[in-house]
């Protein structure tokens, strides 16, 4: 078997040995891509087998470990008659048959393993690109011998890759990484933390998260519960929906040194907005699905299922909504400890949302400190069209005077436009913004420009329905629409289109119109 050196993750031949090991897996991800195989699918595929493979390998190294010290065997990681070496000795039939076998006593098992593995099915009926797979690309890399910042970059960027695959729809569990850097940034996680993301996507909230906790504070210098917290994924928490985005959260996880035990669930499968929550966050960082939607089937007091309107009728929400993006909101500040502080991704619809819209805003002023929100411009989400921003909130003690005093607003929408080619969005594009944010720093000191202005709460109060959605700006650029491509146009024409068809909606309701066929 051939083994890759160890390479310094902060060279510079470390990012060109990360580039080539990237391409190297795209590669394959093209030839299962030619074999039918969707983007986000071709991923999965490989997560199976560079999860397998990377615990063979532990398991080995344990083994040598334990030799050299002349200690006792460890118990093996893998089940019994299951191993690297054994699916690589195979061919043909026998080779489908037993990865097949592996896949599904993997799934049985708890912790990282069930996650991963748990309803894994084998998408590779080629059993000549299955054996290529497994002896020529997988097999031959080291990936123990991988810097941890090396084979974790690699990873990410594979699925960054599968997300730009416009047809395959995988975008939508993709936050940008410049985007999440910044709120990152300014969010400043410890190791004390417990960080949650209800709608974890792949992990990138977390997995940043964690990056920044290791890059600001020494492990050595943290104390045993300290480094366990964030070594074995003990201070990070997400909720995911999708199964097979759940098991890609938890490789990426795994790939850049997260390790929890057998009995910690680092990824949840499931809708974090059915129950209340387990686990409380001192920190949220989350993007929740911008669909107002969702799939549940809820069930009317004459027993009737209702598709696609969800009412979380058992939750304690300020108010019941079939909005989905409404429910996020107040599912993500009922899991708040006190003193607890969120950075959340949330659509316009939601500033301006009358009826419960409007309620929760004025809930969040009251009982939460809302102090910053940075307005989002279009083109650097892989859903074209999407007008987003970033709210930030901390959870107080409730008390009769409103949290809220100021809510600083920073425009960093109206004059920028970004594409995903053309002119992808950088971390150094949000630096003025993180400057003006004062991370860690009294907000008091905080200075107004052109682009960052306070509102104060009786401001906020006086505008009708209590509107967030504030402009002051004048966009001066004539240019911006035909900068756009055709795929932009479209999409950003059919998420305006369905804003103000949603609001139809809601007038239709209240002056009690049936919608009829054509709604």
């Amino acid at each position: 078997m051939t083994q890759v050196d160890v390479v310094d993750p902060n060279s510079a031949e470390a990012a060109a040995h990360t580039r080539a090991l990237v391409d190297k897996l795209w590669s394959y991800c093209d030839v299962l891509r030619d074999a039918g195989v969707p983007a986000i699918d071709y991923v999965e595929q490989l997560t199976f087998l560079l999860f397998l493979k990377m615990m063979d390998e532990k398991e080995k190294k344990a083994k040598e470990k334990a030799e050299r010290r002349k200690l006792p065997t460890p118990p093996p990681i893998l089940p019994v008659g299951i191993s690297w070496d054994l699916l690589a000795s195979k061919k043909g039939p026998d080779l489908k048959e037993y990865y097949e076998h592996l896949l599904r006593e993997l799934g049985k098992r708890k912790g990282m393993f069930g996650l991963i593995f748990a309803g894994a099915q084998n998408r590779i009926q080629t059993t000549s690109l299955l054996e290529r797979l497994i002896k020529e690309l997988i097999g031959k890399i080291h990936w123990s011998r991988e810097g941890v910042d090396v084979k974790g970059d690699a990873y990410e960027e594979l699925l960054s890759r599968s997300a730009s695959d416009v047809k395959s729809g995988a975008g939508q569990y993709f936050t940008p990484r410049p985007l999440i850097q910044a709120m990152v940034d300014v969010m400043q996680p410890t190791p004390d933390d417990m960080i949650v993301d209800p709608s974890c996507g792949t992990g990138g909230f977390l997995l940043l998260a964690n990056e920044y906790i290791r890059r600001e504070f020494r492990m050595e210098a943290l104390n045993p519960d300290q480094r366990n917290r964030v070594t074995k994924g003990l201070a990070f928490h997400g909720v995911e929906l999708v199964r097979a985005t759940a098991r890609l959260a938890a490789m990426n996880m795994l790939t850049h040194g997260v390790v929890p035990d057998e009995h910690y669930e680092i990824i949840k499968v499931g809708d974090a907005l059915v129950n209340e929550p387990t686990v409380h966050a001192t920190l949220v960082l989350a993007n929740p699905p911008f669909g107002q939607k969702t799939a549940i089937n809820v069930v009317d007091e004459n027993g009737k299922i209702i598709k696609d309107e969800a009412i979380y009728s058992d939750r304690d929400f300020w108010v019941k909504t079939k909005n989905k993006q409404l429910n996020f909101v107040q599912h993500i500040a009922k899991l708040m400890k006190i003193g607890g502080r969120a950075a959340v991704v949330l659509p316009d619809n939601v500033l301006f949302e009358g009826g419960a819209g409007e309620k929760i805003r004025r809930e969040l002023l009251k009982d939460y400190d809302m102090h910053t929100m940075l307005r989002l411009p279009t083109g650097i989400f892989y859903a074209g069209g999407v007008k987003a921003n970033v709210l930030f909130f901390e959870r107080k003690r409730p008390a009769a005077e409103p949290w809220t005093k100021k809510l600083w607003v920073y425009d960093f929408r109206t004059g920028e436009r970004f594409t995903l080619k053309q002119r992808p969005l950088r971390r150094e594009h949000l630096q003025e913004f993180v400057n003006a944010y004062l991370p860690g720093k009294d907000r008091e000191e905080r200075v107004e420009t052109e682009r960052f202005k306070p509102f104060t709460y009786e401001q906020l109060l006086a505008r009708d329905k209590v509107n967030l959605d504030i402009s002051w700006l004048k966009d001066t650029s004539a240019d911006l629409e035909e900068e756009l491509s055709p795929h932009e146009i479209a999409n950003s024409i059919a998420a305006d289109l369905e804003t103000a068809l949603e609001q139809i909606r809601k007038i239709a309701e209240s002056l009690s119109i049936p919608a009829g066929k054509g709604w």
